[in-house]
């Protein structure tokens, strides 16, 4: 088990005979430390690496230490709670004797430094102390319950994998992107996080907006492809990253996160009615406004793009950041720089928040300019990325004004943020749902036949949770519902399949009887984003709105997933109030009451 903020890792074996006879039972544990840097692991070369001392073995613990080419010491202590018969620098050998019935527990720790010898008493304060912080973090917020037993181990599981991957920061609660690749802060991966379960547990949403306010970009740097307002990609600690060896220390490289972060920040207020929170973000929000209608436009053609300012970042730099994942209809890939559509639609949400929130405020001159700007960009839009022949968009404008005439989930994305007209989303819609993109498990990032398809990629042809609830969120935007129903059971069928916990992606084989969705072999698990794609496929189905300026629940053609007939949504936030819901199916209709309200 995972300790935590000792930085410690606790762990009990139990060996138990269950026979007649006495047993002699040789067990041998092997370990080492070879510091290596993360990005290492995932593939990077280096030239140089710092100097690794020999490990110590001393009775029951053996030490690991390094230091780096950055001159920081590293350590790593494994210690046990018994002497073993015989340890060396990568093993450990121990001989038990146990009875008919008897039992043993060998306790180990792992930690940076050397601590009191490992035992029960500790292992079991460990335990406590890690399970009071899981339900601390899972009591936050709103309760979801079903008539579906497997339904709800899927609500517990995908909220107490959101919980783990949440640190507390000075700042507020911050979701680390998943494990093992990315448990570090990530910009886009956590508002959308955050924007999953807004509905439910507005306080993520906070804390996200203002760790990421705090890290705002206040210069310009190629090599952090960093500009004035812009909000952070990510952020990393390790060897390399301190060095200079890449840019991800603190890296500024998606050109979706500060259109998402405004975004977020103004369906933040709607939900909560927190002007006085607004009203401190709001010289960030400005300024990473700013940053949109000046360095976003690189090339003054009115769309937001992307070209990466040196060789060390990342080519894309939207959601599907692979460097395969942006290419024409012959599959060239296109030169930058490069303007995607889904971040139209979030700059395009963006601007109409900002222009609410202004009003609101009383600056009524900036309501009008950027609601003026929200047209123009929708205007822009529909006529430059909009492929007739196909009834769907583009993927994405390249550096020299022609469409990539690709059909990608990237258009879904669009929905979410309300950008398209009626008559063309209801057409994107129906191709989201036919079987080109919906394998029956999800929607895939790319439709199956376009060029460069590929259901085992990363980001052509595969599945993320993530990606699905965006895209339901935004049909339901537009009034789709079954549609919603049945991609929700699509993934609730997958949950089952990966015992109740949704990775980051998977394959985006069409689904066959008998055969379960096929994984990705080195998909995170859990991941943040796909846990919490349960909650915002929940609103999609059910309809909910909440309106923090006037505290009222909306509720709009609900519909409960497929085989649930009972929900209930307990101690759902509502400024000072708590509200608690039921949904219930009754025939043909979903009836809703209000069972309780706390003032």
């Amino acid at each position: 088990m995972g300790a935590g903020q000792d930085r410690r890792c606790y762990e009990r074996l139990t060996f138990t005979n269950y026979g007649r006879d006495l047993v002699m039972a040789p067990v041998a544990l092997e370990f080492d430390a070879d510091f290596a840097d993360m990005f290492e692991v995932r593939g990077s070369k280096r030239i140089a690496r710092g100097r690794r001392s020999p490990a110590r073995a001393a009775g029951r613990s053996v030490a690991f230490d390094y230091v780096g080419l950055d001159n920081i010491e590293r350590g790593s202590v494994i210690s046990f709670s018994e002497p073993p018969g015989r340890l060396t620098a990568n093993r450990a050998d121990f001989l038990f004797m146990l009875s008919s019935e008897d039992r043993f527990e060998l306790y180990l720790e792992i930690g940076p430094v050397l601590a009191p010898a490992p035992c029960r008493e500790r292992w079991r304060a460990a335990a406590a102390q890690a399970r009071l912080d899981m339900r601390r973090r899972t009591r936050r917020g709103a309760r979801v319950h079903s008539s579906g037993r497997l339904f709800n181990e899927w609500i517990q599981k995908s909220r107490a994998d959101l919980a783990l991957l949440t640190t507390e920061l000075d700042t507020g609660p911050y979701p680390y992107a998943g494990i093992p690749w990315f448990s570090t802060p990530f910009g886009r991966d956590a508002i959308i996080t955050a924007w999953q379960v807004l509905w439910i547990e507005p306080g993520l949403a906070r804390g996200v907006l203002s760790y990421l306010a705090r890290h705002q970009a206040m210069e310009i740097s190629a090599f952090q492809d960093s500009a004035p307002g812009k909000i952070m990609h990510e952020t990393r600690r390790g060897e390399m990253t301190t060095l200079g060896e890449l840019p991800f220390g603190r890296y500024y490289g998606g050109v979706d996160t500060t259109p998402l972060f405004v975004a977020l920040a103004c369906a933040y207020a709607e939900r909560t009615g927190d002007l006085d929170f607004v009203d401190a973000l709001w010289p960030s929000l400005r300024k990473a406004i700013a940053w949109i209608e000046d360095f976003g436009d690189s090339d003054g053609d009115g769309l937001i793009d992307y070209a990466r300012g040196a060789d060390t970042g990342l080519s894309n730099q939207n959601w599907k950041d692979s460097e395969d994942s942006v290419f024409h209809a012959d599959g060239r890939f296109p030169a930058g720089p490069i303007a995607v559509v889904e971040v139209q639609g979030y700059a395009f949400a963006a601007f109409k928040g900002m222009a609410r929130l202004a009003e609101r405020r009383g600056e009524a001159e900036l309501a009008q300019g950027w609601l003026a700007r929200a047209h123009q960009l929708r205007d822009v839009v529909e006529s430059r990325f909009w492929m007739e022949d196909q009834q769907f968009y583009a993927m994405a404008i390249d550096g020299q004004g022609k469409p990539c005439e690709v059909r990608g989930s990237n258009a879904g994305h669009l929905l979410f943020s309300g950008l398209p007209s009626p008559d063309r989303a209801q057409a994107v819609i129906q191709t989201l749902l036919a079987p080109d993109f919906n394998a029956g498990w999800g929607i895939r990032t790319l439709a199956q036949g376009q060029p460069r398809y590929n259901p085992m990629s990363y980001h052509n042809g595969s599945i993320w949770p993530h990606d699905t609830g965006l895209c339901a969120q935004g049909m339901a935007n537009y009034g789709e519902r079954d549609g919603v129903v049945r991609l929700t059971a699509g993934l609730f069928e997958t949950a089952a399949s990966f015992e109740m916990r949704l990775p980051e992606l998977f394959c985006g084989f069409k689904r066959a009887a008998g055969e379960p969705p096929v994984a990705y072999p080195v998909a995170c698990l859990p991941q943040a984003w796909a846990a919490g794609s349960i909650f915002m496929m929940l609103q999609a189905c059910l309809g909910v709105t909440v309106d923090g300026w006037t505290g009222a629940v909306s509720v709009t053609q609900p519909r409960l997933p497929i085989g649930i007939d009972r929900l209930e949504i307990e101690d759902l936030p509502l400024g000072a109030a708590r509200v608690d819901i039921r949904f219930h199916q009754k025939d043909d209709q979903v009836e809703v009451l209000i069972v309780r309200k706390d003032t």
